[in-house]
């Protein structure tokens, strides 16, 4: 039983990448790597050659399985369902975890929400070839397709995915946390004009209350009606007075909000190449802060 752990252990934070990507929140993810282990110790050893490639499938499966399941419960979501938060700021550079947390840009809130966009086989295979370095012969087996269709559905999802990111160009973490201060100032200042200068032209305002708390419906789209909500939200009653501190949230640079001690809201900006805000995600629902809300400040 203890050599059991201590394999399972050596992979967790490997199952752990791979189920919260597939399936953007962390209860769900450490759902899903608590039953894989639960199978790990039901399988006969004897024929496991390699216990990561064993325990990747496991964990994909179910992920796939799960993401079938909570399709209706998501089409059925009060307003924007956004993916679960990570704090990521505290992680040891060092470790096998924060090796795979590296990969930001399949970390971000951005990344996931374009996600998804892709069926849960779309989702695997995509996630294990672009992100995990699988090779097709091995995700064949997993997703129960050939290495044939596997290269089809990863043209497919990739393309999905491109068309949606065309707009999204890398810029380092450095000039992200500048730009997320000087949106913090501008927005905490009620300076509409430093926001216009901040916001793209087309970006948008998405917000995640789960219709247990106060939060806007429907996505808001232009940076003038943007800009005028979030100077809104700060002068009126809608969100009492509240902490705001920078904060390394999902691989990037992120805000979070506090009213009273209590975690409010957690938010997370997309940007574009000419160092723009191109997105503003705000996770509002409390019951997708609670992870988050053990780990930071």
């Amino acid at each position: 039983m203890m050599e059991d752990w201590e394999v399972f252990h050596k992979y967790r934070s490997f199952l752990f990448a791979i189920a919260y990507r597939m399936l953007g929140t962390v209860t769900d993810a450490e759902d899903m790597v608590q039953e894989t282990y639960l199978r790990w110790l039901q399988a006969s050893k004897v024929i496991v050659k390699s216990p990561k490639a064993y325990l990747g499938k496991i964990v994909t499966r179910l992920c796939i399985d799960y993401l079938r399941s909570a399709r209706l419960k998501r089409e059925q979501y009060v307003g924007t369902w956004l993916p679960e938060p990570i704090f990521t700021e505290k992680t040891d550079k060092n470790s096998e975890p924060a090796r795979l947390i590296e990969l930001a840009d399949s970390l971000s809130i951005s990344f996931l929400v374009l996600l998804e966009n892709l069926s849960p086989t779309e989702r695997a295979v995509f996630l294990l070839r672009e992100v995990f370095d699988y090779e097709y012969p091995e995700i064949a087996p997993i997703v129960g397709k050939t290495s044939t269709n596997c290269r089809q559905i990863m043209r497919r999802a990739r393309k999905s995915i491109s068309l949606q990111r065309s707009s999204h160009f890398d810029i380092s973490l450095q000039q992200r946390e500048q730009l997320t201060a000087q949106f913090i100032q501008a927005w905490t200042e009620g300076n509409l004009q430093g926001l216009l200068e901040l916001l793209a032209d087309d970006v948008q305002y998405c917000s995640d209350g789960g219709g247990k708390v106060t939060a806007a419906i429907k996505p808001l789209f232009g940076s003038v009606k943007v800009a005028r909500f979030l100077i809104a939200m700060r002068q009126s009653n809608i969100i009492p007075n509240f902490e705001t501190y920078l904060a390394e949230v999902n691989g990037e640079s992120g805000i979070v909000n506090y009213v009273n001690n209590s975690l409010h809201n957690v938010i997370c900006l997309g940007f574009v190449s000419d160092n723009r805000i191109q997105s503003i995600f705000a996770v509002v629902n409390p019951e997708k802060l609670k992870f988050f809300q053990k780990e930071c400040f």
